[in-house]
């Protein structure tokens, strides 16, 4: 039934450099560093994971950030420990084409392989075209880091998986709107956001935290997951990005707070500091006030705008 597995994409090395050695051996996996195998060594908290094998990552990567091996740490545990077997991988090959495998066992760990941590996978006989999906879709997949969940869009793959044509749009009977997917920004506001980071305001001094295939999008915290992580250019800060569709209350507030403690105590390094970003729709009276006492935390409003062009 669609909604009880989990749907992700995974990159199979930097520039799917591994798509072929996977797909001809039935498996996917991750490397990252950490060659030790894991196998007895898997708690279901990733928490307890990163706990251990971040410092083992740093030991082995002296040059890389606290992020970055929280980053590779989170990858590993999700790709070993995380998926389910029966959940659904999207795998690019680097030429257009999405191939679709289904997770067949449990982790399995080879040490001659270009990728270590693995799991065994059944390839279905089915491969997507970037172009055949929804600009939503597209904007996921096409996420910088090696894995990301797309599980809010089982729907769309489910129906690629039925081989069904009828693949659910945005659509509008006003023929005068260009681009009716606009109007998705809501239902998919972060996978938009990072899509178009370039042309807002944050990107003049942040980028998105990027660093050796891993990405700053759904960092996880032990409150919940960070919607965006972001980085100024300068290195000197580490900002935190929550995003409210619609209208954002107080209560966001404290919600940020925590990631901020989380990423202040556990990722900082020399020299470094914390900030934080809400961003949604509107605000309200409560959150006016509660941010006129925060300097770290900024409100933003995003706003949907569509072009009309007239034609010939």
């Amino acid at each position: 039934m669609v909604g009880e597995r989990g749907y992700y994409r995974l990159i199979l090395g930097r520039q799917h450099v591994h798509f072929d050695e996977c797909y001809n051996n039935n498996f996917i996996g991750v490397s990252f560093g950490v060659d030790v195998d894991l196998s007895g060594d898997l708690p279901d908290n990733w928490r307890d994971f990163n706990k251990k094998y971040i410092p083992i990552y740093q030991n082995k990567n002296p040059d890389k950030s606290k992020v970055t091996a929280g980053l590779a740490c989170g990858a590993i545990h999700t790709v070993s420990k995380g998926m389910d077997i029966g959940d659904i991988v999207l795998c690019p090959n680097g030429q257009g084409k999405y191939y679709i495998a289904r997770i067949v066992s449990n982790y399995i760990y080879r040490p001659n392989s270009s990728l270590i941590h693995t799991r065994d996978v059944e390839w279905l006989n089915l491969s997507i075209n970037r172009s055949d999906m929804s600009q939503e879709l597209r904007n996921s997949t096409g996420s910088i880091g090696s894995i990301s969940n797309i599980s809010k869009y089982n729907t769309e793959i489910e129906n690629f998986l039925n081989e069904n044509s009828q693949i659910k749009t945005i659509t509008t009977n006003d023929k005068s709107i260009e681009d009716p997917s606009m109007f998705a920004l809501e239902r998919h506001l972060e996978d938009f956001l990072v899509a178009n980071w370039s042309q807002t305001s944050l990107a003049q001094n942040y980028d998105i935290y990027e660093d050796d295939d891993l990405f700053g999008q759904q960092f996880q915290t032990d409150t919940g997951p960070i919607d965006i992580l972001a980085i100024s250019k300068d290195k000197k800060e580490l900002l935190v990005i929550e995003l409210k569709k619609g209208r954002a209350s107080d209560s966001v507030v404290g919600q940020i707070q925590r990631y901020m403690g989380y990423i202040k105590e556990e990722f900082l390094e020399s020299g470094q500091e914390v900030k934080g970003v809400i961003i949604a729709l509107e605000d309200d009276l409560k959150l006016k006030r509660a941010l006129s006492v925060i300097k770290d935390i900024e409100f933003f409003r995003y706003k949907i705008s569509f072009e009309l062009l007239k034609g010939n």
